[in-house]
């Protein structure tokens, strides 16, 4: 319940300072956020290619012509 309670209160916070804020103040968190999902896509492209192995270029070259 307390998490709930947490989340609640950090939403309404959320919601208020997206009114106050700049729009360009905006636009630079949606840009880390953004950055923050490519650095952990990339990590799980990394962990699977170390388990599963990866393919040569001539080999993708041949499979994506």
């Amino acid at each position: 319940m307390e998490t709930t309670t947490s989340k609640q209160e950090l939403l309404k916070l959320i919601h208020e300072y997206l009114n106050i804020a700049p729009q360009n103040t905006l636009e630079k968190v949606l840009e880390l956020l953004e950055d923050e999902e490519d650095i952990r896509d990339a990590r799980a492209e990394i962990a699977d290619a170390k388990i599963n192995g990866t393919v040569s270029w001539e080999e993708y070259k041949r499979e994506t012509a």
